[in-house]
Order: structure tokens, then sequence, then C-alpha cells
């Protein structure tokens, strides 16, 4: 309760974790080559330590971060918000970085859905300092599946540590969403080195510069002289804030500095910074892959950071449960519906226990989505069998725009409902409610907006495939619907998923006509995305809550742990009968047709 515990508190969800690690998952990573060092023990030991690490040491920090915010200084240096240097150090030396990293590269070699797990605590805990090995995360990935050998012989050892950190470098003023329009320009070297200098400036990079970390490995998208325009003309480069010696010793400074730190709504312990290269004789880089194909190779990088975006949104969503949850049983006011006492918790009135367990109900949803989203990332890397590979990556492509997008949608209006309990005192920032809307509401933008997201599912990967990587995962839908309709205590259950699971059939049906249509398809499919990704988060987030009532039942029937396990079931109860049906009349909408949105002018309004 608020009068028991600090504002700032925070405890990592290891119970709910478990549960979909252990129940609904099974552990079916750990049965995959390359992790036969992992145990259900050794699993269990490092959610209690990551949970430790989160709760004593990141999540104290959180307001901190907030009301401190970031320094920089006139030469272009930057000062991380108090206690946030020993708070990642003391990350990097358990060697959380490298958690997910394979042991060739000198990671831990845990598989992704464990690490995508510890992910979600620390951005619970603190969403600005998170960020960091987010990004660090992405540039390991991006640099062992396109650096040269000499390139990742020199960076990852230092960026699986933690003592470097990375970045990604995209955006300018002129080049948001479109980056065919990066000016951005790397020249060759005329000394025959292969190094380059490059000349530009990059917007919103995230801990573009900080001391946290001995050095920055900026990863720059960025063109040569003669490349054509375009997507094709851009190249990927790699450019240290400080120069590596032959040694492997640090040399001097880059010509690369933070210019400004951006002034922004919400995560304010993260410095958001403009950077600008080549204010001298130019930012040394060094070309990573291909050229011209800077773009694909950035991809990589980027699909990891959406994945782990979606989990950071669920971190913040677990957190505003937590403390509305807190909030809610602590504050006194009205008669209680229950007992009829004057002295009420608001947690007993009906309205307020709606908001409390809608934020529960959707917080655990989207957990459980975003988690075998990881296991099919797992099975995609790490299947013996090709076919199993190939299947699973392809549930991992329209998983993952879903992941990222409904997920942190979903975030802000969880962390909005926190408001909402708190009442006034959520509008004051002194109760920190404020602070994680504040900070949720950057997710639905960064890493590609979520209509971004949306187009990218239901224009690239359903064309693609022709829907069939969604059919196998509503022929799995409508299994435990299925199921569900088996049991007496869920038949209710059962019916309303199968419905959901009939609307997004149909739904995805509409979108496939409409994108082969040779004149209109291309717009067609613009309206109809967002819905249609709405609608597929809601029905697939249903699915994870209705197995979750069937494995909760078994427990129950079994004697185990009944307190969760029947509140397992209301949530799953929730989930499925009261808000997927919010989710199904995006159906109706995309049945509605486009011809609004076609005939609209934005300039006659």
């Amino acid at each position: 309760m608020v009068g028991e515990k600090p504002m700032n508190y925070y405890a990592a969800p290891v119970r709910d974790i478990r549960f979909v690690l252990e129940e609904l998952l099974a552990f079916g990573s750990l049965s995959l080559p390359g992790f036969e060092e992992s145990s259900p023990d050794l699993v269990e030991a490092v959610l209690e330590e990551a949970a430790r690490l989160a709760g004593e040491v990141w999540g104290p920090l959180n307001d901190t971060g907030d009301r401190q915010g970031c320094t920089r200084h006139e030469d272009g240096s930057v000062t991380l918000p108090d206690g946030f240097i020993g708070a990642y150090q003391a990350y990097a030396e358990g060697g959380w970085n490298g958690i997910g990293v394979s042991e060739a590269l000198g990671g831990q070699g845990l598989p992704e859905v464990v690490a995508s797990a510890v992910q979600e605590m620390l951005h619970g805990a603190n969403m600005a300092l998170g960020l960091c090995p987010m990004l660090t995360a992405g540039a390991i990935e991006a640099l062992a599946h396109h650096g040269s050998e000499e390139q990742q012989a020199i960076y990852l050892p230092k960026l699986v540590e933690g003592t470097w950190t990375g970045t990604m470098n995209l955006t300018e003023s002129q080049a948001g969403s479109d980056l065919s329009k990066v000016r951005t320009r790397a020249v060759p070297s005329e000394d025959g080195s292969g190094q380059y200098r490059l000349f530009g400036q990059k917007i919103y990079i995230t801990w573009g510069d900080h001391d946290a970390a001995e050095n920055i490995v900026h990863l720059v998208l960025a063109r040569k002289p003669d490349a054509p325009e375009g997507n094709k003309g851009i190249s990927l480069f790699l450019v240290p804030k400080f120069l590596v010696n032959a040694d492997g010793s640090l040399g001097e400074r880059n010509d690369v500095v933070c210019a400004s730190i951006e002034h922004k709504l919400g995560i304010h312990g993260s410095p958001t910074c403009t950077l600008s290269f080549g204010e001298n004789d130019g930012a040394i880089g060094y070309l990573v892959g291909e050229e011209g194909r800077g773009l694909n190779h950035m991809f990589t990088m980027m699909n990891e950071a959406r994945h782990k975006v979606g989990i950071q949104g669920i971190g913040v969503a677990e957190r505003a449960c937590q403390h509305a949850f807190a909030y809610a049983l602590d504050r006194v006011q009205g008669r209680s519906p229950r007992s009829g006492r004057s002295d009420c918790p608001i947690s007993d009135h009906l309205d307020v226990r709606r908001m409390l367990l809608s934020m529960r109900a959707r917080t655990d949803a989207l957990r459980a989505l975003a988690l075998y989203c990881a296991a099919q990332l797992d099975l995609a890397r790490h299947a013996s069998d090709d076919g199993d590979r190939a299947a699973a990556q392809a549930r991992v492509d329209v998983l993952i725009p879903v992941v990222k997008s409904f997920s942190t949608d979903q975030a802000v209006d969880i962390a909005s409902l926190g408001v909402q309990v708190h009442g006034g005192m959520g509008f004051i920032e002194e109760t920190g409610a404020a602070q994680l809307l504040r900070d949720a509401r950057i997710a639905p933008i960064y890493e590609g907006t979520n209509g971004i997201q949306a187009l990218d599912l239901a224009g690239r990967k359903l064309q693609r495939d022709g829907g069939a990587a969604i059919e196998s995962l509503l022929d799995d839908i409508e299994a435990t619907a299925a199921a569900l309709k088996e049991s007496v205590e869920h038949a209710a259950l059962g019916e309303s998923l199968a419905g959901g699971a009939a609307d997004l059939r149909a739904a995805l049906a509409l979108v496939l006509v409409a994108g082969a249509d040779a004149e209109r398809g291309a717009d067609a499919v613009q309206a109809y995305a967002t819905p249609f990704l709405n609608l597929a988060g809601h029905v697939l987030c249903a699915w994870q809550m209705g197995e979750a009532a069937l494995k909760a039942s078994a427990a129950i029937a079994e004697g185990r742990d009944e307190p969760f396990y029947r509140a397992k079931c209301q949530s799953a109860d929730y989930a499925i009968r009261q808000w997927l049906p919010v989710g199904r009349a995006q159906r109706a909408v995309i049945e509605a047709g486009m011809e609004s949105l076609a005939a609209f002018d934005a300039a006659a309004h």
C-alpha cells in the first residue's frame, strides 16, 4: 500500500512471468539446440536476480531521472541524472547486457524469451534507463549479422559486456518516416584506408551521448557522394565516439558531438540528442555490410528494437497497474457497496474495480503475447528442422508489428487509466502516475510509428504470404476456443473467442481482396491497416488469456496456488468477454469501407 511503500516502488511481476514461461510456453525454448546448459532452475534464478536489480537499484531512480533530466555542457558532453551511472554499471557488471547474446559472441546464451522477460522488468523499473541497453542490443544484432570480422572482433566484445553502448542514427529533420531523403554524406578517404568522413546531422538519437560508458558506437545511415537517390543510395556506417587504436585502446575523440538535448514530454532521464557529424574535418566512420544496403542492414537492428519497444510498453503498463492498485487499496472515500462501511477503500467501488481489472487483464494478456513472440524467435533461430524455423519466422514477421503497436497503444491507455484511478492526485506530479503516462506516450511513435507498423502488417506481411501466417495462428486460436467450449466453466469464453477468430478471418479476407485491387489497392490497405491490426491484437491477446484460463483451471483442480489462478481466471474472463468485443468492432470499421477517408480533404476543414 502507499502508506507502507514509497511512491516509486516497483516489484517485478516474477510470478506472472513464471506462469507464462513455465505453463503457457512450457519452457519450450529450453529444449532447443544451443540451450542445453539452460534449465528451469537457472531461469528462475535469473528472474529473481533481475527482479532484485530492477526493484532495488533501477526502480528508485525512475522519478529522479524524470525530475533532473540530463545536462548538456558547452563541449557537447552530456551528464546523466544522479544515480544513473551506478545503476547502469551494476547492470553491465552483472552480465545482464549479454543475457540473450550467444556464447560465441561473449554472451550468456539464454533464450530470447528469458531475455525479453528481463527487459520487461528493467523497463518497468526505469524506462528512460532501459533505453540504453535496448539500443545497444540492436547494435549488437546489426554488427553480428552485417559487420566485418574485424569490426566484430573490435566492437562486439565491448558492446556485449556493456563497456561500450550503441545507438541507431536514422532520422534527420527532412527524413523521418521517409528515409529515402537522408542527406548525411560519407566521403571516402583518399589514403586507401577504407575509412569515410561523415558530414551531417541526426536528430532524436536515443542515448546519443552520456557519461555511463567508455565509448559509444553510432550506427549511421549516410550516402556516398556518388550514391543514387532513394533508398538504394543509403549505406550503413559505424562511427565511434572515440576512435579505437590497433591494440583496442581508445584514441582521440571523433568529430561527432551532441549539439543539443531535446526537451521532451517524458523519458527525461534518457538523453535524446541531436548529433552533429563533421563540424571540423569529418567524423571517421567505417562501412558496415554492403554498400547501398544500409536500410536493409539497419532493419536488422530495428526489428530487434520494435519487439523490445512492445516489451517496454508492457513494463510501463505493469508499473501503472501496481501504482493504481496500491493507491486504490489505500485511498478511503465513500460508502462501500460490499460492507456498507463509510471508511471504504476506493477499490471497493465497481467503477474503480472495472478500471483496475481492465488494467490488470490487458497487461497480463500483452505480456503473454509478447513472450509468445519471443519464444517463436527462439524457434526461428534455433530449431533443428528447416520447416519449423521457417514457420516460426513467418509468425514472428506478423507478430512483431502487433506486439510493438498494440502493446504500446494499450500501455498509453493503461497508464491513462492509472491516472484516472488516482483522481486529482493522478494529475499531480508528486504521485508518479503522471510520469508513467508521459513516459509511455513516446512508445507508439518511435522505432516506426504505430501507423507504419499497421501498414507493415497489412501492406507487406499479409500481401506477401497471402495471409498464410495469420491463418495458421487462427487455426491455433480456434483450437483453444474449442477447448474452452468443452469446459462448463469456460464455455462462454470459448464462444466469444471463436467469434473473435471468425471476425479476424473475415477481415483478413477483406484486406487481401482490397490489397489486390490494381487501381485502389494501396489506398485500401492504408485505410484498413490500423483497424485490422487492432482487431488482430485483441484476438491474439484473447487467445493467450484463453490458454491462461485453461491452465489456471487445471491448476485449481490440482489444488495449486488457488488465489493466483482464481485471479488469472478473472482476468481471462474480462479479457475475452469484455475487452475482446471492443476489438471485434473493428471488423465493422473495415466493412464500412474507405469512402469517407478517400473523400476527406483536410484543407476544407
